[in-house]
């Protein structure tokens, strides 16, 4: 008891927290109990001082809160709950008492006896409006915990509890009590007996409508104006007895609000009409209706007419919810509002018919008896009104129409899980004639293809025949006139695809061969540019078309047979019409490859022996027939893409079976296992593009070899005997004997692919050989300057695929490029190598298979990134300072944005001093990373603010045509400058003003068009 006395006194003295927890634990270990709490607090509880009056019930409350459950028995909780509430009327206590009350109220001890005694305390002795709003929100707090565990007790105090009640929670503002009273309010309603107080209700209710409250910024409390809008509508949907009175004042709301008031009104009508039941519904209906038809046809924004629209459809489901009766006694508002609807499609080119077509649409999404009535009388009225030949040059926008009614009627269909569309059914034919026809008509075919879509989507709306028909009528379209199709060509493709989808086999007997008849055997000549745009649009065609896998298959025999025909001609004397026409035949295949493996289509694996050798052996009858011909660069790219998007799929095993192929063929010349096909490869010409000797042509293809290397999985292991030693000789073929960059990049993907997946072989090849190639091809300075460059960007490629997969080598490698940093002549090349390490790339992907570590670009960029801008700001080597600069700005270039956003501040002088370097790639690197900030959160825009004078000159500089020739730099600054008046303050940037559209003002000469445009609206930024 001493020690129990003694904490009380010192937290009388102090009130520190130590004490209430020293407390709370004597009583958890039963070295002290409540009661003995309440007697040595006894002389301060009837205290006449208020000041110790009122700690000495705070400090009973506090230990209370902490208090273990099973220390408050039923008695004690009895006997606090009463001492409570007689300290409710003393003005002094009455907020400690009601912060015990509260933690008493969750008790499991604190019972019904209890719970009627604290309402009745609170209805006779708390003035809400007399306390701050924390403590409102105990009071609330605690009736909600009452509400939640003693409902039943309530009820039985009938009125005294919801008079009581009201009188309370009358003229609360705040909005984080308000959450809580709108809960309270809400079960209120709906499990008490409000009969007799429903006015009383809705005017603590509805007084709050339309909520109008916004978050202050930076609000801790996190509260919305949608949460407050949610908890409202909780207590607004709880009766239907609210109906009369809640309409007349939505209905005022709708016809005098702001247009977000309005949207809060249609929002809360769609929920409270199925609650306040048909009756009221229909008592409103034409006053309803009136008002939503002047948001829906003289709409404020298109926002508001959509929940306009929401707004009826749920009414007229209200309405109409009970009855089942035949179309032909259809009456009331769905019968009047649809002839009101019809009555304006008689001009359906008018803009109130688009928003009668809406009305009507969102009858169809109603009940089945209004939705069969609505289709009845609107489909035939559109389809006579098409057919009328005093209405053709209304036919498009009928057209137009009809294709909203047919997509509604399907979207209803999708909802209710209906293969088959009821509602059109009896319209069907009449339906597709008009379609039909409108493909025909002028002005009318998007609409057509736009009703054709959802028709020819569903599985079993149309049968077979009329699916046949469909095909028949688009194949016309798109055959019809390339001039006059061109703008809805791609809505009868996307219409084609979606069929083909289902119904492969009438695209593959129609569409297909007439596009297929439309690829010329011969390439058409230099000056025939309309025949190359129609073989490139039924390329563009197929591609769209072909990707069943049944459809991809006569694509594929289709157009090998095709390059096998227009091949002989591609390395004659006129090269380039036929090389145009097989790079376009092949990026076809390219490109439907890709979307294919990308939807992950089981077959593409399978052309792996039925395109691959057909194309390896168009490539190497030619190389190996004519030896001084090339293979033009562009197929031989994208053969190479091709390659790898089939190499991708492949199972290990067969990956395995095709490596040992392509090595095969590689190393040993052994080609017959990858070339097969209709040309001639020439006997006794040996294959040996990795022979110094070997020709130019044949030493394009190690483009082919590297895409098939390129994705093969870790797994598949590398037919040679000794990897490292491969990896040497290809890197000594690179730069003794590779003749163009693009063996040498495929070289060096190679590599940078080998060297990810099967590291821990590479011992040899990553220590001595790299550390010998380093020696003699970067760090020699009797080399070229060139050929030191290029050796960094092998080096920078080795790098990287350990990178991507955090390997600890990597960190060498890096420190080797650092060292550079001040020998002029190649640092800069070292230091952008330093950001490309860093950057993304096509190679090194999941999608190839490789080892990409979650997180590794963050690890590199947080081991580099220091070290870089440390060597920045260190001006005592001016060559390695300039460096860093050079890698900073290319590393940011490289890098998400979130990457380096915590440097920001001590980043933005380097930057601007790499404004200062004569590389217009840095310079374009440079601004496009004050562009993301310009674009970031306000702290990181508030952080170029204090450098927005400088930024504005810097800008200027660069925007000269006499001072920076390159024109992406030129462009890149006016940008930048049209978006600072954005992010700077009016009253820093205002005083250069004048200086800046003077400025500017020289920049409308710039020879380039593109830069005098972006100049025009940098100007307009700061003189508009």
């Amino acid at each position: 008891m001493e020690a129990t006395e003694r904490l009380v006194r010192t937290w009388m003295a102090s009130g520190r927290d130590e004490e209430v927890n020293d407390l709370v634990a004597a009583i958890e270990s039963d070295q002290t109990t409540l009661l003995n709490l309440v007697k040595a607090l006894g002389e301060y509880l009837t205290s006449e001082e208020d000041k110790d009056r009122t700690k000495g019930v705070e400090l009973l409350s506090a230990v209370i809160k902490k208090c273990p459950a099973e220390k408050l028995n039923r008695q004690s909780v009895r006997v606090l709950t009463t001492f409570y509430c007689s300290k409710l009327d003393d003005i002094h206590t009455i907020i400690p008492a009601l912060q015990g009350l509260h933690s008493l109220s969750g008790s499991p001890n604190f019972t019904s006896v209890e719970a009627t005694t604290v309402v009745k305390g609170f209805f006779s002795h708390v003035t809400m409006k007399a306390l701050t709003q924390s403590v409102r929100f105990v009071v609330y707090s605690t009736i909600d915990t009452i509400i939640a565990n003693h409902r039943e007790a309530l009820k039985g105090l009938d009125t005294e509890f919801i008079n009581g009640y009201l009188a309370l929670a009358d003229g609360e503002k705040d909005p984080r009590n308000l959450l809580v009273a709108f809960a309270i309010e809400r079960v209120i309603i709906l499990e008490f007996d409000i009969s007799k107080h429903v006015e009383s209700f809705y005017n603590i209710t509805f007084a709050y409508f339309p909520i109008t409250f916004r978050p202050p910024p930076n609000d801790p409390y996190g509260i919305t104006s949608e949460d407050l809008r949610e908890a409202l509508r909780g207590c607004l949907t709880a009766t239907p007895l609210f109906g009369i009175m809640a309409m007349d004042l939505f209905l005022e709301k709708l016809n005098a609000g702001s247009p977000a008031i309005k949207r809060d009104t249609l929002q809360t009508l769609a929920i409270c009409f199925p609650v306040y039941g048909p009756a009221t519904a229909h008592s409103f209906s034409r006053k309803l209706w009136n008002s939503l038809k002047l948001e829906i046809f003289q709409p404020v924004d298109a926002e508001t007419q959509g929940e306009a629209l929401k707004a009826f459809k749920v009414l007229i489901d209200t309405l109409y919810s009970e009855e089942t009766v035949d179309i032909i006694d259809l009456t009331g508002l769905a019968k009047d509002a649809c002839e009101e609807c019809i009555q304006i499609l008689k001009e359906p080119e008018k803009t109130q018919a688009k928003h009668a077509i809406k009305v009507l649409c969102t009858f169809v999404a109603t009940t089945p008896s209004v939705a069969k009535y609505a289709i009845s009388q609107t489909v035939p009225h559109l389809v006579q009104l098409f057919r009328s030949p005093d209405e053709v040059l209304t036919r498009p926008a009928t057209v137009v129409l009809l294709a909203e009614v047919i997509t509604a009627s399907r979207d209803v269909s999708k909802l209710q899980n209906s293969d088959t569309d009821t509602l059109l059914g009896p319209f069907q034919d009449d339906i597709l004639a008009v379609l039909a026809a409108g493909l025909k008509v002028s002005g009318s075919e998007k609409g057509a293809l736009q009703g054709l879509l959802p028709l020819a989507s569903a599985p079993s709306v149309l049968s077979d025949e009329e699916i046949g028909f469909v095909v028949h009528c688009i194949t016309e379209f798109i055959q019809a006139s390339v001039d006059s199709a061109v703008s809805s060509r791609d809505e009868a493709l996307e219409l084609l695809g979606t069929i083909s989808g289902s119904n492969h086999q009438h695209v593959s007997s129609q569409t297909l061969p007439i596009l297929f008849s439309s690829l010329p055997d011969h390439p058409p000549p230099r000056d025939d540019s309309a025949s190359r745009q129609k073989y490139w649009l039924s390329l563009q065609s197929l591609k769209k078309l072909c990707r069943h896998s049944e459809l991809f298959e006569t694509l594929v025999i289709r157009l090998t047979t095709k390059l096998d025909l227009i091949w002989p001609t591609t390395f004659e004397s006129e090269t380039e019409p036929a090389a145009a026409y097989a790079h376009a035949i092949l990026k076809t295949l390219g490109q439907t490859l890709s979307i294919k493996v990308e939807q992950r289509h089981p077959d593409v694996a399978k052309y792996v022996d039925r395109l691959l050798p057909r194309l390896f052996n168009l490539v190497l009858s030619t190389v190996l027939s004519t030896p001084d011909r090339r293979v033009d660069q562009r197929i031989l790219d994208v053969t190479a893409q091709i390659i790898t998007l089939v190499v991708q799929v492949l199972p290990p095993s067969r990956q395995q079976s095709y490596a040992n192929n392509a090595f095969g063929a590689l190393l040993t010349g052994n080609i017959n296992q990858i070339a097969n096909g209709h040309k001639i490869i020439p006997e006794g010409v040996k294959f040996h593009p990795l022979d110094k000797s070997a020709s130019a042509n044949q030493k394009d293809l190690i483009l082919l070899f590297g895409a098939a290397v390129v994705p093969i999985e870790e797994e598949v292991s590398i037919p040679v005997p000794d990897l490292s030693q491969f990896l040497q000789s290809l890197v000594v073929w690179h730069y003794s004997h590779a003749d163009e960059e693009a063996q040498k990049i495929a070289v060096e993907h190679m590599i940078a692919s080998i060297v990810n997946k099967h590291v821990d072989q590479l011992q040899d090849f990553l220590t001595a050989n790299l550390n010998a190639f380093w020696q003699q091809e970067i760090q020699d300075p009797s080399k070229t300057l060139s050929h030191r460059q290029r050796a960094i960007v092998t080096w920078s490629w080795i790098s990287k695929a350990l990178v991507v997969r955090s390997h600890p080598l990597a960190n060498d490698f890096i420190d080797h490029l650092f060292d550079l940093f001040g020998e002029e002549g190649i640092n800069w090349a070292a230091a952008k190598a330093l950001g490309q390490i860093g950057s993304g790339d096509e190679v090194l992907t999941k999608k190839n298979h490789c080892i990409v570590k979650v997180l590794h670009a963050q690890r590199y960029v947080a081991k580099v990134l220091p070290r870089i801008i440390a060597g920045a700001k260190d001006a005592n080597e001016r060559t390695r300072q300039t460096a860093h600069l050079v890698a900073l700005t290319s590393l940011i270039k490289s890098i998400p944005r979130a990457a380096y956003a915590q440097e920001l501040p001590s980043l933005i002088p380097l930057l601007l001093r790499g404004l200062e370097l004569p590389d217009p790639e840095i310079r374009v690197n440079v601004i496009g990373t004050f562009q993301a900030a310009a674009e970031g959160d306000p702290s990181e825009q508030s952080i170029v603010e204090e450098h927005a004078l400088t930024l504005v000159s810097s800008m200027l500089k660069n925007c000269m045509v006499d001072q920076m020739p390159a024109m992406p730099v030129r462009i890149a600054a006016l940008k930048y400058l049209g978006v600072l008046p954005s992010i700077v303050r009016y009253n820093i940037l205002h005083p250069q003003k004048s200086h800046v559209v003077r400025e500017l003002g020289k920049v409308l000469d710039d020879p380039k068009r593109v830069v005098r445009k972006e100049a025009v609206d940098a100007r307009f930024t700061y003189s508009g």
